[in-house]
């Protein structure tokens, strides 16, 4: 069912076009303009459930791609990447691909808050990705342009360590899931700037410690104790009650 706006239905048609989908393909127009509707711009119909939906649809997205691609890698290893694909800088970077900001509708205040833009990119993009696949039930209209850039970033993530930051990736789990944060214990061990084990660093959550690791730097400390924790915790949270 198209828009009784021809004008919208046309602008998003060419968003389609642009993910490499076909208007013909069964797309819900109803979801795919609501998901582009920012809460500045309407209280009662906005993103906001939609958004909901599609974090759900990313993260699966994500999962099989991975396991896909990297049938031999440790699931740790395959958490941290996924956390770096789904988080709000990564989101943002793809939905700037598109354009996917002038299909936004929102109020001239919100439009204004350029703090808020990469988040607001985000959710964005989440709430496609919840229209997209509540429109077939399936990852069918999904997958085939998410890969790609799965492909490309997950490819940068593996090659670069520098990616992979694990205080990050453990901010956003604790944050989304308990809104808490981590807290970091550091002492000095050695006064030799070269030791590899220099700095011994703790991770603590809840009251207890989640992880522990050494560096030359507090900071490289710090990641290998969050490294630890990130890892336990989704191993943790993957497991069945």
């Amino acid at each position: 069912m198209t828009l009784n706006h021809p004008q919208r239905q046309r602008e998003l048609e060419k968003l389609i076009q642009k993910l490499g989908l076909s208007p013909q393909d069964p797309i819900d127009w109803q979801l795919l303009d609501l998901a582009l509707i920012h809460p500045s711009f309407s209280s009662e119909m906005n993103y906001d459930r939609l958004e909901f939906v599609g974090d759900a649809v990313l993260r699966m997205a994500a999962a099989e791609y991975l396991d896909e691609r990297y049938p031999d890698s440790k699931v740790g290893e395959l958490a941290s990447i996924r956390s770096l694909l789904v988080s709000d800088r990564m989101l943002a970077k793809i939905a700037d691909n598109y354009g996917l900001e002038r299909y936004l509708l929102l109020s001239p205040g919100a439009a204004g808050d350029r703090n808020g833009r990469q988040s607001r990119l985000a959710d964005a993009l989440e709430a496609t990705l919840g229209a997209l696949y509540l429109s077939t039930h399936s990852l069918d209209l999904v997958r085939p342009w998410l890969d790609e850039h799965f492909k490309e970033l997950a490819e940068q993530i593996r090659c670069d360590p520098a990616l992979q930051n694990y205080k990050d990736a453990l901010q956003e789990l604790t944050q989304s899931r308990y809104q808490m944060l981590p807290e970091y214990r550091v002492r000095e061990t050695s006064t030799v700037h070269a030791d590899p084990q220099r700095f011994q660093a703790e991770v603590w959550f809840q009251g207890t410690r989640r992880g522990y690791g050494q560096g030359r730097t507090k900071k490289a400390a710090e990641q290998a104790a969050a490294r630890m924790a990130f890892v336990e915790m989704q191993q943790a949270q993957a497991l069945p009650s």
